[in-house]
């Protein structure tokens, strides 16, 4: 049965909680960025640091710190208790690359759960299980391109729902047009780095969620 034969050993299901830095906090909690700093440094709000030396919380820890607190749960928050993660599909045949876009996920402020898968057809298996809000495709497969694999899910009796992000390391121009016919809407490079793939993400998302709510 070829690929389909142990599909766990090829599909992995990653849920990335989120993460706030200082500033969001900040301005959920209406104190300044320095009273957050305090309380992560002290040991009062759980959270870490970034390489780079940013601190985080995850949202779930900044809940229950304000619960603990007895401190206004601000709204945006109260919405975000319990699950909450937006689906994403990531279809991405090179294992490093995924586990990196897994990483960035979960250094930024997104609150998804991501579901990886190493070829087209798993990819087409992932997104009929899972319904993302946000398909995020490698233009280049083992097995199909992005745009094969798209014009699969646009098929007679098929309904897409979900947001497509191409990520590529280069491809031509009527490649672009024919991904742009079928509605993708944003295709980056990967030589711009993860942060563009972060933000394309982020962008796709917030249409994602426009779309649901008209």
């Amino acid at each position: 049965m070829g690929d389909f034969m142990d599909i766990t050993s090829i599909m992995d299901s990653v849920k990335i909680s989120r993460f706030l830095g200082t500033l969001r906090i900040a301005r959920l909690c209406q104190v300044t960025p320095a009273t957050v700093a305090h309380w992560i440094d002290q040991g009062y709000l759980k959270g870490h640091r970034t390489p780079t030396g940013h601190r985080r919380v995850e949202s779930d820890d900044l809940l229950a710190f304000l619960r603990e607190h007895g401190m206004p749960v601000p709204p945006e928050l109260e919405r975000e208790d319990g699950d909450g993660r937006e689906p994403v599909v990531v279809v991405e045949d090179d294992p490093s690359y995924g586990k990196m876009l897994q990483r960035a996920v979960q250094a930024s402020e997104l609150k998804v759960e991501l579901t990886v898968a190493l070829t087209g057809m798993d990819g087409l298996m992932a997104i009929g299980r899972v319904q993302p809000a946000v398909i995020v495709l490698d233009y280049s497969l083992p097995d199909l391109n992005a745009a094969q694999l798209v014009e699969r899910l646009l098929a007679p009796g098929s309904k897409l729902e979900a947001e497509v992000l191409v990520v590529t390391a280069g491809v031509a121009d009527e490649d672009v047009a024919w991904l742009h016919r079928l509605g993708v809407k944003e295709i980056v490079e990967k030589s711009k780095g993860i942060d563009a793939v972060i933000a394309s993400l982020e962008s796709a998302l917030q249409r994602h969620r426009t779309r649901a709510k008209s």
